[in-house]
């Protein structure tokens, strides 16, 4: 898939900057179609990263769950090659982005 970027809404720049490189398994939809497992590669308070996510639609929201966490919704706001960048409609609690480091390293 050809590279597009998607302006991210009123994200802070310093926030995207405190990424963690992670790798995590966790579950993603988008609309109705079925969950399907994936990797998280990157996570920051506002966003992540995943690795692929085949026949996905730029202008519909996501569903991740992330083990131990409720369902979060997010938005597509790059890809490039199989990789997709997502914004949170929300950012992250410091103590629910500390608690998916955590687990991400240790669990």
């Amino acid at each position: 898939m050809k590279h597009e970027h998607i302006p991210a809404g009123n994200s802070d720049s310093r926030e995207t900057r405190n990424r963690v490189l992670i790798s995590l398994r966790c579950e993603i939809r988008q609309g109705t179609r079925p969950w399907i497992a994936i990797r998280l590669e990157d996570v920051s308070r506002t966003g992540f990263r995943i690795t692929s996510l085949p026949g996905c639609h730029p202008d519909t929201p996501l569903l991740i769950r992330i083990p131990g966490l409720q369902v979060l919704t997010a938005f597509i706001r790059w890809q490039k090659g199989g990789a997709l960048g997502c914004e949170f409609d929300r950012p992250l609690h410091t103590a629910v982005f500390e608690h998916i480091v955590r687990q991400a390293h240790f669990g």
